[in-house]
């Protein structure tokens, strides 16, 4: 019996060690007013000559980290994204109980990006140099299995560059 209450043990200490070890890197900053994000990131987007992808969504949102990791340890996607856009996290949790303003915030943000909320999270807003809302992507499209589509994902970002729309 002892043996078995061991072998639980060693088993439970086991999972949870290997959970840790993958779970995925936050990216959203929580503490940032994401309408002020999204404004810095037009302006930068504007001067370079790119376009902004927001990704909305948040830590709480598992399908939201897999895609930040995706994209970050797929080199050709990272380099197509660092070419061509100014990439930004934007932070949205329409779960939490928050305050009336952080409502109100969340409320103007959803509505500065086109409702993109409807599709789910995490939902891909590309942006022009002016601010003006190109094409809300819903990333269920972008997905395979347990991850992402790189075929898929790579012509998301292929056909949303400033070079694409101008030819």
């Amino acid at each position: 019996m002892k043996r078995i209450i061991l072998m639980v043990v060693v088993a439970f200490c086991l999972t949870i060690t290997l959970q840790a070890q993958t779970a995925l890197k936050k990216v959203y900053d929580e503490g940032i007013n994401p309408l002020e994000q999204v404004e810095k990131a037009v302006k930068q987007a504007q001067v370079a000559g790119k376009h902004v992808v927001c990704q909305v969504g948040g830590n709480w949102c598992p399908w939201c980290l897999r895609f930040a990791d995706f994209i970050t340890k797929d080199s050709v996607i990272n380099r197509m994204i660092a070419d061509n856009y100014v990439y930004i996290h934007v932070n949205y949790n329409p779960r939490k109980k928050v305050s009336e303003s952080a409502q109100a915030q969340a409320k103007q943000l959803m509505k500065r990006l086109g409702n993109p909320g409807r599709f789910g999270f995490p939902v891909l807003v590309v942006l022009d140099g002016k601010g003006e809302v190109l094409h809300i992507q819903d990333s269920s499209f972008l997905e395979s299995d347990e991850s992402y589509d790189s075929d898929k994902v790579k012509r998301f970002f292929k056909n949303w560059t400033p070079k694409a729309l101008t030819q």
